[in-house]
């Protein structure tokens, strides 16, 4: 990367780690509040739709925003959206019955929805205008892996929180910290940065590229399969299974359930980082690693199905089975998601990168959004056992998507 890119690509990094840790510790306090509260798997999952849904409609109208008005304006947007939700969030009052909770939460969640994906359509946006073509994978792995450890980090500060300093003034501080980050960014922001299109229209959202219509359907089920065990499935599982009933079992649980899941995210990023190293990325050509996003689709598929049928055998020391097949699997869906994540900026166009990487985070969040509600279905439906045969039959899927790039 170049002297004049390296501050541009610094501050986006810096603003959207800060965002990232916000928004693991949002989920997991938002998770483990309700389910403290008594609700249902469906009635959690219920709390996150809006959050995918908005991602959806987001993308779409962030490429065009990013194309129009600049990426510096659009991470600014991202971060003051996300400042607004934790505000409205913090406003939730116990009084409330569970419906108008539900509802609240819901468009709260929604509004996060929002800012995470202006965010993430900027910062990724950056990597392809700010970063060499020869050094593209390396960069961009480097920025998805740290941003998954540093989301991992929030899960465990999100556990933190909710047993020590409790719901509403976890969510305040993280909006105070927030606010310092934007007024920084709005200071500090040096040139590099896209600064946008007069001419840009709306309506040129759809790729005509065949190999970014075909990534971005492997990126659905890719998605999907992993937020169906992992949205509400494994921690209402693990929290069931850890917990002796009591409050002090309850706050261990949380304990350990978000330091689960921060352990798995950490690691997630770290192997996303080394990704590029892993598939010999300097050494073999792009047609390689374009193969090798069906083979690894394909590989990832086989980890839940061996789960599904442990947990319907009841083999012995189950617990630490899941944990170890949990971990298996975000390694190798890691490697996954980071020649994804490689493949949509190689794909791009200069021109069209807003647009294309837009296209492709909507995918993203449709599968998100499928496997979310999935989670909660199937788990309700049938236990950890149809969570897992989900998961395996949506990668699959994902397999034969990526099988048609060329």
């Amino acid at each position: 990367m170049s002297r004049a890119g390296l501050p541009a690509f610094a501050v986006v990094t810096a603003a959207y780690w800060a965002f990232m840790l916000t928004d693991g510790a949002l989920r997991m306090l938002v998770l483990l509040h309700f389910n403290m509260l008594g609700f249902t798997p469906v009635q959690l999952a219920f709390l996150f739709v809006l959050y995918e849904v908005a991602g959806i409609v987001t993308n779409l109208a962030a490429g065009w925003i990013g194309a129009r008005f600049g990426l510096a304006l659009t991470l600014r947007m991202g971060l003051a959206v996300q400042i607004a939700a934790l505000l409205a969030l913090a406003a939730l009052d116990p009084a409330w019955g569970v419906a108008l909770s539900v509802v609240w939460v819901m468009a709260v969640q929604g509004l996060s929805g929002v800012a995470k994906d202006l965010t993430k359509m900027a910062s990724k946006s950056a990597v392809k205008r700010l970063a060499p073509p020869e050094g593209l994978f390396r960069w961009v792995a480097a920025l998805t892996g740290s941003k998954n450890a540093v989301k991992g980090l929030g899960f465990l500060l999100g556990a933190a929180l909710m047993a020590l300093a409790g719901f509403h003034a976890a969510v305040l501080g993280m909006a105070a910290v927030l606010a310092a980050i934007l007024l920084a960014v709005l200071v500090a922001m040096p040139p590099g940065l896209s600064m946008g299109r007069k001419g840009e229209k709306f309506t040129e959202f759809l790729s005509g590229s065949r190999n970014i219509n075909w990534l971005s359907a492997a990126r659905v089920f890719l998605f999907g399969a992993r937020d169906v065990w992992f949205v509400v499935g494994i921690p209402v599982y693990f929290t069931a299974v850890l917990s002796d009933g009591t409050d002090e079992g309850r706050r261990l649980a949380f304990f350990l359930v978000g330091g689960f899941m921060a352990v798995w995210v950490m690691l997630y990023g770290a192997v996303q980082a080394a990704a590029p190293r892993v598939l010999r990325a300097g050494t073999r050509p792009d047609s390689a690693l374009i193969r090798d996003a069906s083979r690894w689709a394909a590989v990832l598929a086989l980890v839940p199905a061996v789960l599904a049928a442990a947990v319907w055998a009841q083999v012995p020391a189950l617990t630490a089975v899941l944990v170890l097949g949990l971990l298996v699997f975000g390694a190798v869906f890691a490697v996954n998601s980071a020649l994804h994540s490689f493949l949509i900026l190689s794909f791009s166009t200069d021109e069209r990168v807003t647009r294309d990487v837009g296209f492709y985070y909507m995918a993203n969040a449709a599968g998100r959004l499928a496997g979310t509600l999935m989670s909660g279905l199937t788990f309700q439906a049938g236990g950890l056992v149809l969570v897992l045969v989900t998961a395996a039959a949506m990668l699959a899927a994902s397999a034969l998507c990526a099988a048609r790039l060329r």
